[in-house]
């Protein structure tokens, strides 16, 4: 089997990834059995689909999720984590909450600010959580990408709005069409935890 490259091979490795394999199975996957069954955030139609949302709120795959981005943020490297709401939200508290090594902070960045910055942080309008004024490396986190239009969007707001830098964009889930290929377009670095191809066989 030919593996999708957006997922690092050190984490096919490490047995939670298969435990997580199987909760995203159960948890998140649909098979609509037909190319137009489901209509995505994007506006595409699909075959499967995943929402992430029940993975993350779950005690075992969201400790399981949160360890494994945690690998990839370890080695990667940088001083905070975040992306766009909704799905991010609840990513960055995972890979914060189950990060007890390093002294990374995480944020949120809003879809439509809501007309301030953080008051005490001094973030950019739009941007919430820790103060991220100062600068510093930045990993986007994102739950389910598909075209990688959402995390992109974050990208160039945290590097047009503040001195930060972004090393790279991590998904739990890359569906395989096409968000790699516009990450590698824009010059981001982009790697996911699993690929469609890994649930939906």
């Amino acid at each position: 089997m030919a593996y999708n490259m957006s997922v690092p091979p050190s984490l096919r490795l490490d047995e939670r990834w298969t435990k997580l394999v199987e909760m995203v199975r159960e948890l998140a996957f649909l098979d609509g059995g037909s190319d137009d069954a489901f209509t995505l955030a994007s506006g595409r139609n699909s075959r499967w689909f995943f929402d992430m949302k029940p993975v993350m709120m779950h005690p075992d795959a969201g400790r399981l999720v949160g360890e494994l981005m945690n690998m990839r943020c370890d080695e990667i490297t940088a001083d905070f984590v975040g992306g766009l709401e909704l799905g991010a939200v609840p990513l960055t508290a995972l890979v914060i909450a189950t990060d007890y090594e390093s002294k990374r902070r995480g944020f949120m960045v809003r879809k439509e600010a809501k007309g301030r910055g953080g008051r005490k942080t001094n973030n950019p309008p739009g941007v919430e959580g820790t103060s991220i004024a100062n600068g510093g490396d930045v990993i986007i986190l994102e739950d389910v990408t598909t075209t990688g239009g959402s995390a992109i969007q974050a990208v160039k707001k945290i590097e047009s709005e503040t001195s930060c830098k972004v090393v790279a964009v991590i998904s739990i889930l890359d569906r395989e069409e096409g968000g790699k290929e516009a990450f590698e377009a824009e010059d981001i670095h982009f790697e996911s935890i699993l690929c469609r191809t890994d649930i939906s066989g």
